[in-house]
């Protein structure tokens, strides 16, 4: 466990500084109701002064497992950090240190019920992907306590703390490259309709491929799930009565839930696929059965494996006790090239 984290305040520091017993203290934290309200008041003031958190370990302790973490995801059932948790996991193992693994179903307010009870159950470190619109003065909280806090995915907006990501960046640069590079100047971005850091990182990266390429962004082919109460497969219809000349050639999804989405609303179009009469495509993230279809799908395919595997390394790091200024690491990305995305524009699709 890192030094830091031997510094957290305990319950006899709390009895110290309200004046009262250690009992006291405990059945404050416990919600005894035969405390008075006016030393309640005395305990609870310090306990906010303290930081204090309860410790619930003792169950852990007394089935010997010394030390844990927290790994706070979206969806562990979302292949891609289902895959993350695994290789997390993994280094736990090795370490023998106990991964509790929890999902937020990317709500901000259940994050942070998660994570407090995680804290309070004395974890040494956490894992977080944060949702869109987290409120992080606690998490800056935890980590004052000594809880080292190592976010995946997308990094944290007002903390100086350890973050792994991936190339969000420089994989949609290249996806759209590729596109570009096939004869395509009328190129869709389509997202899920989230907010997330990495889709927003990935759509910039879009605009900045084609003004590279001399090519003038246009807000009509950007379009996100539900917006303007059109879903991806309405406005793929939208798309084609647009005039030949408007159309796009080529699709752009920026993660797998889009992808997936447009994959399905173009099989439900009679007899047509990627590429043939429809647009070409390319998605970023892979996703299952991406390399079954025909055509395969071309992706910019992220690898979760060695963001967990970092974000696990560099957190036993600071509970070794490595007291380094933060730092962030960015896993690259690769093109796997499959063929929905390598014919070039087909003029008069209907």
């Amino acid at each position: 466990m890192n030094q830091a984290a031997a510094s957290r305040a305990t319950m006899k520091d709390v009895a110290a500084r309200a004046g009262v017993g250690l009992a006291t203290v405990s059945r404050v934290v416990n919600g005894d109701a035969k405390v008075s309200e006016k030393t309640r008041i005395l305990v609870d003031q310090a306990i906010a002064d303290l930081s204090f958190r309860r410790n619930d370990s003792a169950r852990l302790l007394r089935q010997g497992i010394a030390a844990s973490i927290g790994v706070v995801l979206d969806d562990v059932a979302d292949p891609f950090f289902s895959t993350l948790n695994r290789a997390v996991e993994t280094q736990a193992i090795a370490r023998k240190t106990l991964s509790m693994t929890a999902s937020t179903g990317n709500d901000a307010a259940h994050a942070k019920e998660l994570i407090v009870a995680l804290c309070a159950r004395r974890v040494d470190g956490l894992i977080v992907a944060a949702p869109h619109g987290t409120e992080e003065s606690y998490l800056a909280d935890e980590i004052r306590a000594g809880t080292p806090v190592v976010f995946v995915d997308r990094p944290p907006v007002a903390l100086k703390a350890d973050a792994v990501l991936s190339d969000n960046a420089g994989g949609a640069r290249l996806g759209v490259q590729h596109l570009i590079a096939h004869g395509h100047r009328k190129i869709a971005c389509l997202s899920d309709g989230s907010n997330l850091y990495s889709v927003r990182q990935r759509i910039e990266a879009y605009r900045q491929a084609l003004a590279e390429a001399g090519i003038q962004a246009e807000p009509v082919l950007e379009h996100s799930d539900g917006h303007d109460g059109l879903d991806l497969g309405q406005w793929l219809e939208a798309a084609d009565a647009l005039p030949e000349s408007d159309r796009p050639t080529a699709l752009f999804c920026t993660n797998s839930r889009a992808s997936v989405a447009v994959l399905r609303a173009l099989r439900n179009r009679s007899g047509a696929e990627p590429g043939a009469p429809w647009p070409a495509l390319l998605c970023f993230d892979d996703f299952e059965l991406a390399d079954v279809v025909q055509p395969g799908i071309t992706v910019v395919a992220q690898d979760p494996a060695a963001i967990g595997a970092a974000a696990a390394d560099l957190l036993f790091r600071r509970l070794d006790g490595d007291t380094g200024p933060a730092s962030t690491i960015t896993v690259p990305t690769r093109l796997i090239v499959r063929g929905s995305a390598e014919t070039p524009p087909v003029s008069g699709r209907r």
